[in-house]
């Protein structure tokens, strides 16, 4: 895919780094053509020194809509999990590896497009600020994108996931994207995985403590 740059969205990055100014200059970034047919750039959102951060593949057509991460179905099966795991959402920083919605057109339906490796790599400078000033205990990777933003083109989550891995001075803790529970055959098996999965990272930090 053709870059508006040759480093993604590193050249859009404030001077200043912090959430407020990451957000704003967000807001302007043309790292890669996404942008182009996106609504608006959807950052992420939580306390400044959460104890978790939760990392999703990209906005959905809902996100995108209205400027928030995971407020569509998926976020709503992300919200239940994480009750039922014991996680307070008041302690939690939830981004996205990309930051547009990526989609193609059927009709008049936007339907949702996995992110290229390019888009993937050019937004993970945004991800990358947001973890270094976050400064989470865990970040639980939700799927496939995010892991390859995070964890590598060689993790798997299918065969490493709700096992900590090292990521910087945090754990990581992968586990499927709500949105696979929403398409799965079982979908009480599938939620039940992403559920074991959370109380796994709910019990790393409580161990921490």
């Amino acid at each position: 895919m053709a870059m508006d740059g040759n480093n993604g969205a590193a050249p859009f990055l404030p001077d200043r780094l912090d959430l407020d100014s990451l957000r704003e200059a967000a807001a302007c970034c043309r790292g890669c053509d996404l942008y182009r047919n996106a609504t608006q750039t959807v950052f992420g959102e939580g306390p400044a020194r959460a104890r978790f951060m939760l990392v999703g593949e990209q906005p959905g057509d809902q996100e995108d809509r209205k400027g928030e991460p995971f407020v569509g179905p998926a976020g709503r099966i992300l919200d239940r999990a994480l009750e039922e795991a014991g996680i307070d959402r008041d302690d939690i920083y939830v981004t996205n590896a990309v930051k547009h919605f990526s989609f193609v057109l059927r009709g008049k339906r936007r339907i949702h497009q996995k992110p290229t490796a390019a888009e993937v790599e050019a937004c993970r400078p945004w991800l990358s600020a947001e973890l270094a000033l976050v400064e989470p205990e865990v970040v639980v990777v939700l799927g496939a994108t995010a892991a390859r933003s995070l964890l590598g083109a060689a993790f798997r989550v299918t065969r490493q996931r709700g096992e900590p891995v090292p990521l910087g001075d945090a754990l990581a803790i992968a586990t499927i994207h709500p949105s696979a529970v929403l398409r799965a055959p079982d979908r009480d098996a599938a939620y039940a995985g992403l559920l074991a999965d959370l109380r796994v990272a709910a019990g790393t930090v409580k161990g921490a403590a």
